[in-house]
């Protein structure tokens, strides 16, 4: 059976009332994998706004396996001391990881949060060295826009994880970098400039199915026009 690891900050684990990028690979990988499957991880609740705590359960649809390692306002720096005790208490295959954007924007520059993808890659290895990775790079948001030295930041940190990437993998323990959601428009896949409505939960969900399926033949296309 696969077990896959989402490792985010809020664009991953999603607010109260929200699908999540989550179910939509879910239900994806529900119709066109073929073949068992199943989320794992510490987390399984949604950001709650009002209470300004993860501790929320109202998805949008809740039918699904909820499990993750996602945190609203963490990002590589919080994640790499956490994701060797994670690995090896639920013991993924495959980790999941977007995560980036809180980095640049209040903890570290673009070279200190690669030093922290190095760390966090470490860690999991550590504690699996079989385990395989799929990360994201980081998608310009509304501060990108407005903010010409933090996109640049942005821009050299993906320069940075392309190259960690190829870096670090290896054939026992394969990296993969996803392509980002091709054309991704922060005024019609966002519903604030940073956090996916429904149309950017399928675009990023179809960037991870879309990476899995060309390098490791992972299910089917994804299906454009889901629910």
């Amino acid at each position: 059976m696969l077990r896959f690891m989402f490792v985010g900050d809020s664009m991953t684990i999603g607010s109260a009332g929200e699908h999540t990028w989550r179910h939509r690979l879910w239900r994806h990988l529900c119709e066109e994998y073929g073949g068992p499957f199943t989320f794992v991880g510490p987390r399984e609740t949604l950001y709650d706004k009002q209470a300004d705590a993860p501790v929320s359960l109202a998805y949008a649809d809740p039918d699904f396996p909820r499990a993750h390692l996602a945190g609203w306002g963490e990002g590589w720096l919080h994640m790499a001391p956490l994701i060797g005790d994670a690995v090896r208490a639920h013991r993924p295959g495959i980790l999941l990881v977007s995560l980036g954007l809180i980095d640049l924007g209040f903890y570290t520059n673009a070279e200190q949060t690669a030093e922290n993808v190095r760390a966090f890659v470490e860690g999991a290895r550590e504690a699996d060295p079989r385990i395989r990775m799929v990360l994201l790079p980081v998608i310009p948001n509304i501060r990108a826009a407005a903010d010409a030295s933090f996109a640049e930041q942005v821009d050299r940190f993906n320069v940075l994880l392309a190259k960690t990437v190829a870096d670090l993998d290896e054939p026992r323990s394969p990296l993969l970098l996803a392509s980002p959601p091709e054309s991704y428009d922060i005024h019609t896949d966002t519903y604030d400039g940073t956090h996916p409505n429904a149309h950017g939960e399928h675009r990023i969900a179809e960037a991870f199915a879309g990476a899995m399926r060309e390098a490791w033949g992972i299910g089917q296309p994804y299906a454009t026009g889901r629910g």
